[in-house]
């Protein structure tokens, strides 16, 4: 077993362990498992509720739940979080819906079975010696209009008093729960919010509420701040008022190369009018910890990743330009994502399922999770054995590259 891990703080533009050395976090996501996206699954990008409410519909709420369960219980592992250890890795993020921890129809209420989850990923962080960040990924009513905030199309958390309410009310719950928690590094309290340039004040406000909220009850864990516009905007956040927080941005530009939207693109490529290189990203990178130098705080490369294609088209380039950006400018960083079904397009995992049962189903019209429903009854079994791990082949070109920087 791992000894206790120290506990981290920020200094200035760095991240620092107790002992004053310095910490740069490395590691990968854990998406799709606490909070589920259409893509990774071989689906269409429909929001989790829509997902969720299909299944029941179909199947009744009993049979929902044994899906939940059985989902969560194969597609991450304390396997895994000992393979991402052995591979030097020395961080996961851990994305998650606030539904995870309450029902979305009863406010303030505990969800026991949904907690139940990330207080296994905190106890196997710390027993395999990895740190964990908690990574809010759906806020009450949504912090951006996207399927990846489980919303209904609109951003409804900064407009609305009790939805801020129920978000503050999470995370003094969570702080609560974890401030004694070593493995846990942090907090990040909000995945990508977007809303316009001219109400970036109420994204501010809203991270002021929160970072009281939680030290109110927890005053040693990190807080991780997103820029707006999907994690790209920082200027607007200022110097922080607490003195432990990092600042947090995701990269996927151009994002018609690294989602492969415009099929056969290379990179180094010419989007939207310009050239994507490592010169361009340094030049984004400088600007960057120019902003962070002068509020006195750590950057973290919270997401970055990059669709498939075999290796075809400069993708284990793009990522090792990425994490020379990293090495340079002093960036933690966690890579988007740690497993998915193989698609077309979206960032991919570093372990792709390369198969094509009738719960992926490529050749459509119905693939992916849309399938879940009509086939759980007769295939779960088969199912679940298809998300472990092992059954998911390594994508060893971006892999080599990852591996070289931990």
């Amino acid at each position: 077993m791992a000894k206790a891990l120290p506990l981290l703080k920020v200094s200035g533009t760095r991240i620092i362990d107790e002992t004053g050395r310095e910490v740069i976090l490395k590691g990968f996501s854990l998406g799709g498992w606490l909070m589920m996206e259409g893509y990774m699954f071989g689906g269409r990008n429909t929001p989790e509720h829509d997902f969720r409410a299909s299944f029941e519909k179909a199947l009744g709420k009993a049979e929902l739940d044994d899906f939940t369960k059985t989902f969560r219980d194969t597609f991450i592992r304390e396997k895994d979080i000992k393979t991402i250890k052995g591979w030097g890795a020395n961080c996961i993020r851990v994305p998650f819906n606030y539904r995870l921890i309450e029902f979305e129809d009863r406010p303030y209420s505990l969800n026991e079975d949904g907690i139940g989850y990330l207080d296994r990923i905190v106890g196997w962080c710390g027993k395999h010696g990895l740190y964990c960040i908690l990574d809010l990924h759906a806020a009450p009513g949504a912090q951006n209009a996207a399927w990846h905030s489980d919303s209904y199309g609109k951003a409804e958390l900064f407009n609305s008093e009790a939805n801020k309410d129920r978000y503050l009310r999470l995370w003094f719950f969570l702080a609560d729960r974890y401030r004694e928690c070593g493995s846990v590094a942090g907090y990040d309290v909000l995945n990508e919010p977007d809303v316009g340039v001219l109400e970036e004040h109420k994204v501010r406000e809203l991270y002021e509420a929160v970072t009281k909220e939680i030290r109110s009850t927890d005053t040693k864990r990190i807080i991780f701040l997103e820029g707006n516009m999907w994690a790209q905007r920082l200027e607007f956040l200022g110097r922080p008022k607490d003195d432990n927080t990092v600042y947090s941005i995701h990269a996927y530009a151009p994002i018609d190369f690294t989602h492969n939207f415009e099929v056969g693109l290379r990179y180094p490529c010419k989007a939207y009018g310009v050239m994507w290189n490592k010169d361009r990203f340094d030049m984004m990178a400088r600007a960057y910890s120019n902003f962070v130098e002068k509020v006195g705080v750590p950057l973290y490369l919270g997401e970055f990743g990059v669709s498939a294609r075999e290796g075809c088209c400069g993708e284990a380039e793009w990522v090792r330009d990425m994490l020379e950006i990293c090495k340079k400018h002093n960036l933690s960083w966690t890579y988007w994502t740690y497993k998915t079904i193989a698609n077309y397009a979206y960032p991919d995992g570093i372990y792709r399922y390369l198969g094509n049962p009738a719960w992926v189903n490529r050749q459509g019209p119905v693939a992916g999770w849309e399938t879940f429903p009509h086939l759980w009854k007769k295939e779960k079994g088969s199912m679940a054995f298809s998300w472990l791990t092992e059954n998911f082949t390594l994508n060893k070109n971006i892999f080599s590259v990852l591996k070289e920087y931990f």
